[in-house]
């Protein structure tokens, strides 16, 4: 059983840490971006070393307190805050921001976990290198969150997900143990990679401090597109022609629906919509090209054999730097519409491409049975990664069904779960999802995480009741 944080836990980690690495519990460290959860009071601290992260495990170990790892607050399953239990120490990574070392001939950037995205991508830059992870949050979501989720985001199709583009890892293990895996190399065969298993932990296994991140070249030259796509179905096959067009040089594509740019119209009015009369599905489009191609004309020359074939009736092929821009304000500008009508169920999942068609073709009667609602359905074709989120008509608000919204989960996720998909694609399980994973997860898979999680953390201090159900 854990236990509080008490007067006496804190004391000793008063004398074991600075003054600085205490700090007050503001509302924005108990909250989570869709509102679903609330956390519970406890200690936030705030280290500055990994040194002062393992003496703060070492601590709440031997306490059996639980810790809850914080990173950019901007999480979507609620596995950045703890709702219920004994109230736990927040340990943020907020003030561990250094870029350690950059590499330009080993394409490697080395990162502190509280650095943000933004940041690494910017240092990426000034040494004429690209760090591709790339999403919507990336002006506050920090690397060590972002590890731990594995997160995707929109370039997954050209550069993986984050695991992909992480060579080493640092990490306090929950006993104050620190791991000190910061190799910067692409071959290492020397037993179990403990860098995949804490990445997409979600801060259960331990915390990651630092990584030595994955660079690639600058692509000389971007261009990105948007095409109007009869469905979903003529969108894949849209993408199987660009592949074979363009070939490695498609960084992103990514399929819209009409609803997500009606949204925008009415939450966000102040960014254009690209299409005077919006079609009802459409892709965009990123390339990432060598000197000697040029994006603009390898667009064209898809455009024009789309056209023939009756996979693209409409298209826009950006002209500049800044319609590009502006082509992916539009798509990242989604999510916050989306939150600004409140969506009564949001579904992150994944199916095998080619089943993409059949789940939206049948997802939306499916709901139909439910209630009257709209779906706004968009995100990573060209990964298998799907937004599918539901919401209230004009008039109403999600409160108004809120008794709906476990039939609503139930009857996408069956429907995902028997095409063979994932019903987490990218976000993680966090709390939000632990009753999903027990539904829809592989039995030998759940035992072997329950034998992970009781071998590395026996008291259950990290992150408790994140992806597994807290024990006791």
């Amino acid at each position: 059983m854990l236990s509080p944080v008490t007067p006496e836990l804190e004391r000793r980690l008063r004398a074991a840490l600075p003054e600085a690495a205490f700090r007050d519990l503001a509302p924005a460290y108990l909250e989570e971006p869709r509102g679903r959860y609330t956390g519970q009071g406890g200690l936030l601290i705030a280290p500055e070393t990994t040194d002062q992260v393992a003496a703060t495990v070492r601590a709440c170990a031997e306490a059996r307190v639980g810790i809850v790892p914080y990173g950019g607050g901007t999480g979507l399953v609620g596995g950045q805050i703890m709702p219920d239990g004994p109230a736990p120490v927040i340990l943020s990574l907020e003030r561990m921001r250094k870029l350690r070392a950059v590499y330009p001939s080993e394409n490697v950037l080395v990162a502190e976990a509280g650095a943000i995205l933004a940041d690494v991508q910017a240092a990426a830059d000034a040494a004429d290198r690209l760090f591709p992870l790339s999403l919507a949050s990336e002006g506050s979501a920090r690397i060590g969150g972002l590890l731990a989720t594995n997160a995707g985001g929109v370039n997954v199709l050209r550069y993986g997900n984050a695991r992909d583009l992480c060579l080493g890892i640092e990490a306090v293990l929950p006993d104050g143990s620190v791991l000190n895996g910061l190799k910067r190399l692409r071959k290492d065969n020397t037993g179990y990679d403990l860098r995949h298993l804490l990445i997409g932990a979600e801060g259960t296994l331990g915390i990651i401090t630092a990584a030595a991140l994955k660079l690639s070249p600058r692509p000389a030259q971007t261009g990105a597109a948007l095409f109007a796509v009869p469905g979903p179905e003529a969108a894949l096959d849209l993408l199987a022609m660009t592949g074979a067009r363009i070939g490695d040089g498609v960084s992103a594509f990514e399929l819209m629906h009409r609803t997500g740019l009606d949204f925008l119209a009415e939450t966000l009015p102040d960014i254009r919509r690209p299409f005077d009369d919006p079609p009802d599905w459409m892709v965009l489009i990123d390339l990432g090209l060598g000197v000697a191609q040029d994006p603009a004309e390898a667009l064209e020359g898809l455009f024009v054999e789309a056209h023939a074939a009756g996979l693209a009736p409409d298209g826009l092929i950006a002209q500049s730097q800044a319609q590009r821009a502006e082509f992916w304000t539009v798509r990242e500008s989604i999510p916050l519409a989306n939150r600004r009508i409140g969506a009564i169920s949001s579904h992150d999942i994944s199916v095998p491409l080619s089943a993409i068609p059949a789940f939206i073709a049948r997802g939306g009667p499916a709901l139909a049975e439910i209630g009257d609602f709209r779906i706004n359905c968009f995100g990573h074709l060209g990964d298998g990664n799907l937004h599918y989120n539901v919401f209230p008509q004009p008039g109403k608000t999600r409160a108004d069904y809120e008794h709906l919204r476990p039939a609503i989960k139930t009857c996408i996720y069956d429907l995902v779960h028997g095409m063979g998909g994932s019903v987490s694609a990218e976000h993680g399980v966090g709390r939000l999802k632990v009753d999903d994973l027990e539904r829809y997860g592989d039995p030998a898979k759940l035992a072997a995480m329950r034998a992970i999680k009781a071998a590395l953390d026996p008291v259950g201090i990290m992150n408790p009741g994140a992806v597994l159900r807290a024990s006791g």
